[in-house]
């Protein structure tokens, strides 16, 4: 018996495959490749090179290696891109989710843990966001993400009705961060440490967008979790609903504190021992001054807890970097 692993050799996807294999769990990793390395797989490890897109190979893979629950990682990841491409976004994030749906329905797999994001809430109207705060996204990535929550929520109920329910939870997170495995690491050319690293490499400074917001530091506060205690929550989720255990449709998995760009900037500089001091840039437009998550639900459900502070998170993530 073993857990399919949607965008298992993706950054986060194979951290979640490392801490399955971590809990004794047997993982099976499905993953077209389109950003996806497939040197993150463990060896030994199942891997299907498929798309989510396809229903058929999808439900092929849950018979053929005796599935029993689904953590689905895979996915379009990135919410500015998202502006660009949404048609794509929609494809991959939305239809991906239903064909999964459809296919694991086929398959008779009834546990599904899904990776959704905190960018289902948009701009808040407080600066920490808990389970209950209105959904409201602002990009076609915030958007996929909670439609594909919607289209869980409405399977749940639909297989109840018939008789073999789908049980489920969702687990939404802003920004993700550091590295557990030297061998592993963000190749996102659009998140914020990838960037920043390259920048640094390349010889240019780190930027820091407005200091005049009223925060401790004047920057901008986020929740920044580390990969390896996200991952862990998967597999605590995908526990307990292959013990039967009732959870919440969803969860945050936050600081309910956060962290200044600052901290952050200034963290990645000690790391990776530059001596360029950062440029302090004008406010973007749109971003408030603080949005975290609360965590507590997660806290109490999943053992959620930030197990990494701002330096591990900087410093794991610069070990794990490519430097070639």
């Amino acid at each position: 018996m073993s857990w399919l692993v949607t965008g298992g050799a993706g950054y986060i996807g194979s951290h979640v495959v490392r801490s399955l294999l971590d809990a004794g769990i047997a993982p099976v990793v499905l993953d077209d490749l389109s950003s996806g390395i497939e040197a993150f797989i463990p060896e030994g490890v199942p891997f299907v090179n498929a798309s989510i897109l396809d229903t058929d190979a999808v439900a092929a893979a849950l018979t053929e290696h005796g599935v029993v629950g689904v953590i689905h990682c895979a996915g379009y990841k990135y919410a500015g891109e998202s502006v660009k491409y949404p048609v794509h976004t929609f494809r991959q994030n939305v239809e991906g989710t239903g064909c999964l749906l459809e296919a694991m329905d086929r398959a008779g797999v009834t546990r599904l843990v899904f990776s959704s994001s905190a960018g289902v809430y948009g701009t808040p109207p407080t600066d920490v966001v808990t389970e209950s705060t209105p959904t409201s996204p602002e990009s076609p990535y915030g958007e996929s993400k909670l439609i594909g929550e919607w289209l869980i929520r409405d399977q749940v109920r639909a297989t109840t009705m018939a008789g073999a329910p789908l049980a489920a939870t969702s687990l939404r997170y802003f920004n993700v961060v550091g590295s557990g495995y030297a061998d592993i690491y963000d190749a996102s050319p659009h998140n914020l440490f990838p960037k920043v690293f390259s920048a640094i490499q390349a010889g240019k400074a780190p930027q820091v967008n407005g200091t005049d917001y009223p925060t401790p530091d004047g920057t901008c506060i986020r929740d920044y979790v580390h990969v390896s205690d996200l991952a862990a929550a998967h597999v605590v989720a995908a526990q307990r609903l292959d013990a039967g255990d009732a959870l919440e449709p969803v969860y945050n998995l936050g600081s309910g504190a956060g962290t200044s760009v600052r901290e952050i900037v200034d963290a990645i500089v000690a790391a990776t021992g530059t001596d360029m001091a950062p440029v302090e840039g004008p406010r973007r437009a749109g971003d408030p001054a603080i949005i975290v998550a609360d965590g507590v639900l997660a806290t109490r459900d999943l053992g959620w807890a930030m197990r990494h502070d701002v330096t591990q998170m900087v410093e794991s993530a610069w070990a794990a970097h490519p430097k070639g």
